[in-house]
This record gives structure tokens, sequence and C-alpha cells, in this order.
């Protein structure tokens, strides 16, 4: 399963890429369904290619499409469908949505009759690194060589975000995934509860604590988060990490390296977080709590702070006030003269992954939606529908941005070239989401273990993954 990841990670930090939902997969699914290669027996005959079909897509040959309903919603998916059905009507174009990716999937994997495109996405995603390892899907390499839909003379490549590209791949020059939403994570929060504390966003730990002081005395916790999904702390939680000890820091912990997790930027940034608990600055019953339950209570005002990506402002908007004013922070200085990184340091990178089956039927068709949803018409679409960015380079112009969204342009503006992007939710899931999420971080914040029990217990579940000779592993060069 080689031991080397693809990522120029250096060129790739330097700028901002961007989010997306995150998913706690099951490591079994990609066993079943990845027995690798595959025959061209099952698919479509390709079309004529042409200046208005660079790709050379069957005119008439469905479209297999399905969606993650999650954050996003589905409804621009549609959208884009229906400019493909409009430059190829004789295309039948089937649609499904689903927040049970990997449960609906697998059996088609299985069978070898997967869709044409796919929005990998959501709670239960299938795991990309097993997906590449096994072989299951096309190199995308196609659509990004081909003209892009506003501006012919440029290729889809050119048209993206710094960092995008890269993050679709794994080792060697193929690309197997298109990143297509750009998203900001980090410490969420309404101006308008800070203004009514008459509070600033705290830029030092100390600030930090104080403010949730102030909010404690007015009967408001300071933080919330998913205690259901506590992989969630993350997003917040890891440029803390790299904004105390470098971004090398969290390099090591992706890069599975020995000890990474024993690092004193990691002990000072969980007994930073752990302190919240101590202090009793989290909201009581957040343990319990679900994304959308947490995200509730924020938006009714009874914490200040919680961690989230950018997606959060179309996720919750039916609860979120008109005057609410959504923000988002980078990670307080813990110490502004000893962080390795200064304030601003923010993580942003490529997620809502779309990914095309090497079994599928149309893999060109599938390919030709995803260039319809990178020309500015649908990137707009999506922007005003669901307040989140997507992976073309602008397509900002004459639109009046949602509070969140502009605040996350600002923090990026204001990053420049101090954006992380931590790759262990990408490379290694299972080991995210239900091991350092749930098993550890989610345990520590609920007061059930101490930092250096946390700490020793991630270090052991690092070295199981980093052991095991039947997950594929994957190195910043």
């Amino acid at each position: 399963m080689g031991s080397t990841g693809e990522f120029g990670r250096r060129d790739l930090i330097k700028r901002a890429a961007a989010l997306g939902l995150i998913a706690v997969p099951s490591m079994g699914v990609l066993s079943a369904c990845a027995s690798g290669g595959g025959s061209d027996d099952n698919k479509v005959d390709k079309g004529t290619k042409s200046e208005k079909n660079p790709l050379a897509v069957n005119e008439s040959a469905p479209l297999d499409v399905v969606i993650f309903d999650g954050g996003f919603g589905q409804q621009y998916a549609k959208d884009a469908e229906a400019e493909y059905k409009a430059a190829h009507p004789k295309a039948e174009v089937k649609h499904a949505a689903t927040q049970e990716i990997q449960t609906q999937l697998q059996p088609r994997f299985n069978g070898g009759t997967p869709p044409d495109l796919i929005d990998n996405s959501g709670a239960k995603q299938m795991d990309m690194g097993t997906l590449v390892g096994k072989k299951q899907l096309t190199d995308l390499n196609a659509l990004l060589d081909a003209p892009s839909i506003d501006d012919p003379s440029k290729k889809v490549r050119d048209t993206l975000r710094p960092g995008v590209v890269e993050m679709g791949r794994f080792e060697g020059q193929e690309t197997w995934i298109l990143y297509y939403a750009y998203t900001v994570y980090g410490v969420w929060y309404s101006k308008t509860a800070l203004e009514k504390l008459d509070a600033q966003y705290p830029e030092t730990w100390d600030d930090m604590l104080a403010v949730c002081e102030k909010a404690k005395k007015k009967g408001i916790a300071g933080w919330t988060y998913p205690g259901k999904f506590p992989y969630y702390l993350p997003f917040s939680l890891y440029p803390f990490i790299a904004k105390i000890g470098g971004r090398e820091v969290i390099d090591r912990i992706d890069n599975l390296e020995p000890n990474a997790w024993k690092d004193p930027a990691v002990k000072a940034a969980f007994e930073a977080y752990y302190e919240l608990y101590k202090k009793g600055y989290i909201l009581r019953g957040t343990p319990g709590l679900t994304h959308i339950e947490s995200q509730t209570a924020w938006n009714q005002g009874k914490a200040l702070f919680i961690p989230n990506g950018s997606w959060v402002e179309n996720e919750s908007k039916k609860t979120t006030p008109a005057d609410f004013k959504m923000a988002v922070g980078a990670p307080s200085s813990l110490d502004a003269k000893r962080d390795k990184m200064p304030f601003g340091t923010i993580w942003a990178s490529g997620g809502e992954p779309f990914i095309v089956p090497k079994n599928a039927k149309n893999p060109q068709g599938g390919m030709e939606l995803l260039r319809i949803m990178l020309g500015k018409k649908s990137s707009q679409n999506f922007i005003k529908q669901v307040s989140s960015l997507t992976s073309l380079n602008g397509g900002t112009e004459g639109l009046t941005l949602p509070p969140g969204l502009s605040s996350s342009q600002e923090a990026l503006a204001k990053a420049g070239e101090n954006v992380v992007n931590p790759r262990i939710q990408d490379w290694y899931v299972a080991l995210q989401k239900e091991k350092i999420g749930v098993a550890a971080l989610g345990e520590m914040m609920a007061g059930r273990m101490t930092p250096d029990e946390t700490i020793a217990k991630i270090q052991k579940f690092a070295d199981g993954v980093r052991a095991d000779d039947s997950i594929k592993k994957y190195r910043h060069k």
C-alpha cells in the first residue's frame, strides 16, 4: 500500500485550500468493495470529441449521480444536472441523494455497477485512502486538462484555487478526488453575542478564558461542540497545535511518526482545551449533543463559541437569528511571544469530495458534470444557495456574501500563507474520527480522561495504524 504521499506540502500549505464535511466510515466498507481492476466491457461508448465536447461524452448515454444530502443539500447538483441535460438532451440523468453513502453504494461497488459521479461526503462516506489503494477510482486528470467552461483557453486545473488539485492526489500524479467546496475551519461565534458582553474575539488564550468567565457570570457557556461527534474539535484544535508548535508538528502527526503526539505543542493545546472543561465553560449536556443540536444551542445564545466548518452557515440557517452576525475566528494565541505561528493561522482545506468510480459506465459524463459545476454559473449558484465558496478561484464577483462567508474570506486574507491543512482526516479516516475523535478527545472534553491520558491513548492508536500493513500509508514530502 505504498509509503509516500504525493503532496508537495509546502506549496499547498502556503496557500489557502478549503472545506468538507467530515465522516466516520466503517473501515469494513471498502474491504468488500475494493477488489481493484475492472474492465471496460460495461462502459458506454465514447462520443465524438469536439470543441464543445472535449471529454468525448456520449450524447445519449445515461448519467447516474449520487449526492450527499447534508449541509449543502442537493439542489446545487440538480441545477448543474439541468445544465448537463440542456447540453445533452438525449441523455437521461438519474439523480439520487442520501446521507448513507457507504451503506447505499457498497453493494453497487461490490457488484461492479457504481454510479458515474459520487459526492462522497458525510458521516458515512467511503474511505478515500482505501478506494485509492484498491484502485477503485478514475484518474481525473482528463477533466483537469480539459478546457474550462468559461474560458476555453484555460484548462480546468488552471481555474482552481491553489492546493485543490494536490489534495486530490495520494501518490504519483494521478488525481483521484475533486474537492468541490472551499471551506474554512475554526472557532465560530456570533459578533452580536460578543457585543452584548462588551467583548471582542479573544486573540490570546488568557482573553479566551476571560471572555468565557464573563459569559459564565451571565449564565452563558463559553463553548459547545458536537459531543456525539467530537471529531469536530480538531477543526480548531489542530490549527491551535500548529500555531503553538509550527506546522511541522501536524506534518509529523499526519506521517504517523513515533511519538508525534507527545510533542509539547500537543500537550499545551490539550491542557488549554481541558481547562475549558475544568472551569465549567462547556455548555452543560454538550457530550450528548449532535452537530445540529450543538449548533442550535449556539444559535440560541446558550454558548459563545463552537468549532466548525463554514458549511455551518447554511446548515444552521433555520435556527440562526437575523441579527446573529456569524463569524469565524482563528485559534487564539497561547503565548504570542513563543508560538511558532502568528495569530490568524487557520485551517482551510478542500472538502465535499467528488469521485468518479473506475467501473462507472459513463465516466466521461461524470467528469463533464464536474466541468459544468466548476464553471462560474454553477459556482455562483452554489455560493448563493449554501453560503460556501467553491474550488473555482474567484467566482464571487457581483455577489453579496452572507456574514459567515464574508468572515471566511476575511480570515483567509488575514492568514495569508499561514494556512494549515492536516491530512490525517483524509488519509486515515477511521483513526481520525472514531479513535482520535470519539474514543479520545470526546472522553477528555467530557472530563473522563486527562490530557496526558488522552495523548497516550491517541499515540497508541496512531502506532497501531503505523504497524498495520493492511492500511496504506501516506507521507508529506
